[in-house]
């Protein structure tokens, strides 16, 4: 039912068992050509006709139900339906990106399928250009627009860089980017590097991923948050039938300081608040995160469930450092969901990974004079003198200086063995 995305290698050896292993690949070749020929689309730009009707919806859908107290088989990285929807793809139309593939070391079962890093990191997204689904005051510009509006670049460290404009005043909207990764994938485990994230108020930046046909594919939110807060929200959501069997981290096999939302973690009954757990450190988002040299973090994704990691910059595992992880070795996830009430694998399929920023929109608004969470002791209406975000974002283009990501880089790894 899945397919072991990770490298194909070929032993070809001069006895009779050579005829085998070829008819073998040749079988292996024709099952695949429904997915090379969505490879070939990507990279000649739709020229090509699609066999298939699946769409992925690169969005979170409304979120207006999110407030200070509820916050928002195997695959490895592989051809799927991810450029399919509005966007247009930026760089080169590629459904690979930079790195090669490479085999598990001898001290990791995790195969490196992907990695986004240096000069081509923006190689193997698309730019989100339309109307933002969570109804932000931005205008999200594709890859040609935003390196001409000084939004887009990759820096002298060779970090990925995504900015906000700065324009003094704007007449509504601020020009923004939003890009997402061509390749889908199905399980494994993501790990993300980055130096900065957003932050202030009326921002709201996020990594996440997401399935097709939302929420009915899923959504993982990685990195997530809005305005001065200061402690990670990992969210998930999903359609009707996705539970937590408990609403004590400590229960779930988390280390989070509490579970938010509630224990239904479906989109439709929820109010798309979702099963969100929050970060127990003060630097894993916003500008603790940024003063901190920012950190990485982790997604793992397999039978067992769902679970995500933040390692601060100066606690990074040497094992990702080394490019040979070792999740069991990390301790307890910042947030976990089990598959007990929630199969991983019927809730959430064919993601692709997003890196985002809006502002004001379904929860940055809506909390705009909200306080009591971490990092949020006085709302942005009292810290900023403006009663509304739109009106703040709009007239106050220097206090988005801070709004940018800046990535060094994004990797996927699977494993030969069942997840």
């Amino acid at each position: 039912m899945l397919v072991n995305a990770a490298p194909l290698l070929l032993l070809l050896a001069a006895d009779s068992t050579s005829a085998n292993v070829l008819k073998r690949a040749s079988g292996f070749a024709a099952r695949h050509t429904k997915s090379l020929a969505r490879d070939l689309r990507l990279a000649f730009g739709g020229v090509l006709p699609r066999s298939d009707a699946q769409q992925v919806i690169y969005c979170k859908n409304s979120a207006a139900a999110l407030s200070d107290s509820s916050g928002s088989g195997s695959t490895g990285l592989g051809s799927g339906s991810g450029s399919s929807g509005s966007g247009s793809a930026g760089g080169k139309s590629s459904s690979t990106a930079t790195g090669s593939a490479a085999g598990a070391t001898a001290s990791s079962a995790w195969h490196l399928t992907q990695s986004y890093s240096g000069s081509t990191f923006f190689d193997g997204f698309s730019f989100w250009n339309t109307a933002d689904p969570t109804h932000g005051v931005v205008d999200y510009l594709d890859q040609s627009d935003g390196e001409a509006a000084g939004l887009v670049e990759i820096n002298s460290a060779g970090n990925a860089v995504m900015r906000v404009e700065t324009t003094p005043t704007v007449a509504s909207v601020r020009k923004s980017i939003r890009i997402t990764t061509l390749q889908s994938f199905t399980g494994g485990l993501v790990i993300m590097d980055a130096v900065h994230m957003p932050t202030g108020c009326g921002t709201w930046p996020a990594f996440w991923s997401n399935g097709p046909d939302w929420p009915t594919g899923g959504e993982i939110d990685i990195v997530e948050g809005v305005n001065n807060y200061t402690d990670n929200q990992a969210t998930i959501h999903t359609a009707p039938g996705c539970s937590l069997t408990s609403d004590d981290p400590a229960t779930l096999g988390a280390s989070a300081s509490v579970v938010t939302g509630g224990t239904d973690c479906a989109a439709a009954t929820s109010g798309n608040a979702g099963c969100g757990m929050r970060s127990p450190s003060n630097v894993s988002f916003g500008a603790p995160f940024n003063d901190n040299g920012g950190g990485v973090y982790a997604m793992k994704w397999d039978s067992s469930g769902i679970s995500v990691y933040f390692f601060e910059r100066n606690s990074v595992p040497t094992d990702i450092e080394n490019g040979a992880p070792q999740p069991t070795s990390w301790g307890l996830p910042m947030a976990n969901w089990p598959a007990a009430d929630c199969n991983p694998w019927t809730y959430f399929y064919t993601h692709v990974a997003i890196f985002d920023t809006t502002l004001c929109g379904d929860w940055a608004g809506s909390v705009w004079t909200g306080t009591g969470v971490p990092g949020q002791d006085q709302s942005c209406a009292t810290r900023t003198g403006f009663s509304t975000c739109d009106a703040f974002v709009a007239a106050s283009g220097a206090s988005f200086a801070e709004a940018y990501w800046e990535v060094k880089s994004l990797k996927f790894y699977n494993t030969t063995a069942a997840l």
